[in-house]
């Protein structure tokens, strides 16, 4: 039952060529920047992993994260709500350059899609977007005199997740908003990968503050000293 992995290397050693990822966070709170860096420094060495879809909020900030992952030409399709926010050069250059695909995604929908995954829900309705372009070609039908979109579950190979403590069967809780988009990418994936500041053992958490059980989470690494997206975008680090 031991789901702990030594080092962040090893732990995104699996994810291959075109796989889905769903990486955690709401900008950078929860976002797991390690196992994020971690990708891309095996990208660099072995040309592994490529052509990725990637579900996440945004569409990454300045040189670091997701926004990295771009740069460096991992990914081939974006699943977001935000593709353009303050800092999104990356993004902005391979979309204008046709490199890179954008599936837009209202934020409460792509929660809604990514929880309808996690508990087996295949397709429900929303008012979001109807009469709009992100509308066309989806079934719509009226309930009581208003009209809704039918929008599809969606799911994952994989998932990057940020915790603030795991045990070592996998068990999670969270810091505050970086809660976030994690528990809810950890039960859509097929494999979830989590990382955690504080690792201990079964028993270590509070029952009543796990948050996601380990029946979710297929890897737990620990990173005792988490780098936070927004202070290394402040700084000017590039990845």
């Amino acid at each position: 039952m031991d789901k702990t992995i030594p080092t962040v290397a090893e732990a995104i050693a699996e994810i291959p060529d075109g796989a889905q990822v769903m990486i955690g966070g709401f900008g950078g709170s929860g976002a797991p920047i390690e196992l994020i860096h971690a990708l891309i420094d095996r990208f660099r060495e072995t040309g592994s992993p490529k052509n990725l879809t990637v579900i996440n909020n945004n569409a990454g900030n300045g040189g670091i994260g997701i926004a990295a992952m771009i740069k460096a030409g991992m990914v081939a399709k974006m699943i977001c709500s935000f593709p353009r926010s303050s800092n999104a050069e990356a993004f902005n250059e391979k979309y204008l350059a046709g490199e890179i695909e954008l599936e837009l995604v209202p934020q409460g929908t792509l929660a809604e899609r990514i929880r309808a995954a996690g508990a087996g829900i295949p397709a429900f309705y929303t008012p979001s977007s109807f009469g709009t372009e992100l509308a066309i070609g989806k079934p719509t039908e009226e309930f009581d005199g208003k009209m809704y979109v039918r929008e599809r579950w969606l799911k994952a190979d994989f998932a990057l997740i940020k915790g603030q403590i795991g045990d070592t069967v996998g068990n999670l809780n969270y810091r505050l908003a970086g809660r976030n988009f994690n528990p809810l990418m950890a039960m859509a994936a097929n494999k979830t990968i989590a990382q955690v500041s504080e690792l201990v053992a079964p028993g270590g958490i509070n029952p009543e503050q796990v948050i996601t059980p380990g029946l979710f989470v297929d890897v737990v690494v620990e990173v005792a000293h988490p780098q936070q997206e927004e202070v290394l975008v402040r700084t000017g680090v590039v990845h």
